[in-house]
């Protein structure tokens, strides 16, 4: 046999005008059984008040930071170059195979921070074309590092240029000027 509750919720007022109480103490001001909630976080990136890890999930779909931080780990020596074999044309992956070898952006003598993409800008000449700029943090030191993404017909981007603030790059045979 089913037993019928109430349906009035705590803190509620009756028919009569009381108020009905949900819990152990039966003294007067004390807390019912509700429980307080924070306000909801804001969620939206352009919104001033938004938390920082939305922020910075936003700012990773971006074709711009996702290839610069590709860029860092394969210059940085965390990953090999031909991890970024997919990702380039032929020219940009020539200048990566110069430049990798003396890992740039390798993380400065031990007990320092690894490199990281600080900031990231782009500049678009052509709707299918991304010129970017990024500032690469390492300790104290500050590098910068320049890319050219171009769109393809498969509507994937790739990069097709690369230079690195300070780093000599030597042309390879066969590259784009």
């Amino acid at each position: 046999m089913k037993t019928i509750r109430s349906t009035t919720r705590p803190g509620t007022r009756t028919a009569g005008g009381a108020v009905t109480r949900t819990g152990g103490s039966t003294r007067p001001g004390a807390r019912t059984g509700t429980t307080r909630t924070a306000p909801p976080r804001r969620t939206d990136p352009r919104r001033p008040g938004a938390d920082a890890a939305a922020r910075h999930r936003e700012r990773e779909r971006l074709p711009r930071y996702w290839f610069a931080n590709r860029l860092l780990l394969t210059l940085s020596g965390q990953r090999p170059v031909h991890w970024m074999l997919g990702h380039t044309l032929g020219a940009a992956y020539d200048q990566l195979t110069a430049l990798a070898p003396q890992a740039p952006l390798r993380p400065a003598p031990p007990g320092r921070r690894t490199p990281v993409v600080r900031r990231c800008d782009e500049f678009r000449p052509r709707p299918e074309v991304i010129e970017a700029f990024a500032r690469i943090a390492s300790g104290d030191r500050l590098r910068a590092l320049a890319f050219r993404l171009e769109r393809g017909t498969d509507l994937r981007w790739r990069c097709s240029a690369v230079e690195l603030g300070g780093a000599a790059v030597p042309h390879a045979a066969g590259a784009r000027e």
